[in-house]
């Protein structure tokens, strides 16, 4: 393999495919980053087994060849060399990178045993609006969990339906979900995919406008195309829950207030929560909510915030919850306010952003013991 590549294109993509790079030592090739030149492009590619991303650049090829290079050895030395050409020439496992005043020389291995990388889009592929997809991504994968022992809550649902696609997460106390409309679906279908693929989608592309999504099937995988850039994950296996029937149709008790003045009750809030099981107790007044935490070895805090009351109860309404799922909720929510419909101390909260009719988030009460 012999090639010329710009410097800065070269660290580019070097810099993103080494957040894909393993280090699982009974993989050692995992540690690597694939090279492949051929046709005046440069392919770099590299994987964890769950997700794999392929990224083209343009080069002047001489000789067509592959190796796979140690992932931290070469973006750290390709980042320090000077903008502009610089030279790659591979013989057997070794690689030479060179520019006007620098040399190195590095000791890679064999590409055959490097996994297969999806490097293109499938035949039939959908296009987003980059941001629009991210923004809906934003406002759905925290609420997806982080406890390994029940994978399937890991992942996202995607949705398809004619003519829209909903996203979809949970973690078993809380469930997000964001519609977009008139994606170009014409056949339902449902993938769950992991939340930590789903989270590099807004590192990759910046300055790309569209983003592609397309499905393999025979690898169980979905492919996402953004620029030069293919990113692929593996579908996550298992059935997803059944969300619907989570979703209270309707709720007795509507609550209407400003999202600042809440973050900023629920902030306060905190400071005490942290010690008692995180918990913030909601009381609903007829003008507003008494926000209230405490601590018996840090204090109490309680903050009054105006809102608009529908419903309230002759003797009033308590319910507590959990002040994380409050902050990462509203720091989800574009609009100025936000409204709360309840029914019981027992039934999820049901919080929605009048600005954005299709972005819906439940939280479950925390029961607390008087």
């Amino acid at each position: 393999m012999k090639l010329e590549v710009l410097q800065e294109n070269f660290s580019r993509a070097l810099s993103t495919a080494s957040r894909f790079a393993s280090s699982r030592a009974q993989l050692p090739v995992l540690g690597n980053i694939y090279l492949s030149a051929k046709k005046n492009k440069l392919l770099v590619c590299s994987t964890n087994l769950e997700v794999s991303v392929a990224i083209s650049i343009g080069a002047k090829v001489s000789s067509e060849g592959e190796i796979t290079i140690p992932s931290r050895v070469i973006s750290e030395l390709v980042v320090n060399f000077t903008p502009g050409a610089i030279m790659l020439n591979s013989e057997k496992e070794i690689l030479e990178i060179s520019s006007s005043n620098t040399n190195s020389s590095v000791s890679g291995m064999n590409a055959v045993d490097f996994p297969e990388v999806p490097q293109s889009l499938g035949k039939t592929s959908y296009s987003f609006p980059k941001e629009a997809l991210l923004q809906a991504l934003s406002q759905v994968v925290f609420a997806a969990s982080t406890d390994e022992t029940r994978p399937i809550l890991t992942g996202v649902l995607f949705l398809f339906k004619k003519g829209g696609l909903s996203l979809v997460a949970t973690d078993g106390f809380r469930l997000s979900q964001k519609k977009l409309q008139d994606a170009g679906f014409h056949q339902e279908k449902k993938v769950i995919l992991p939340k930590s693929a789903l989270s590099e989608l807004a590192r990759i592309g910046i300055e790309e406008q569209d983003l592609k999504l397309s499905f393999r099937e025979e690898d169980n995988q979905v492919v996402f195309g953004v620029g030069d850039t293919i990113l692929s994950t593996r579908i996550l296996e298992g059935d997803f829950p059944e969300f619907e029937k989570i979703i209270p149709k309707e709720t007795n008790i509507k609550v209407s207030l400003d999202k600042d003045d809440l973050l900023r009750a629920v902030k306060l809030a905190s400071v005490f929560a942290r010690d008692s099981a995180n918990i913030v107790r909601f009381s609903l007044k007829k003008d507003g909510v008494v926000i209230a935490a405490e601590s018996q070895m840090a204090g109490r805090q309680e903050s009054q915030v105006e809102a608009k009351v529908e419903g309230l109860p002759t003797g009033g309404f308590e319910i507590s919850f959990n002040y994380r799922f409050l902050e990462e909720f509203l720091h989800a929510v574009s609009g100025g306010d936000v409204n709360i419909g309840l029914s019981n101390e027992n039934a999820p909260g049901v919080f929605t952003d009048p600005s954005d009719v299709n972005f819906l988030h439940l939280i479950m009460p925390v029961r607390v013991q008087v």
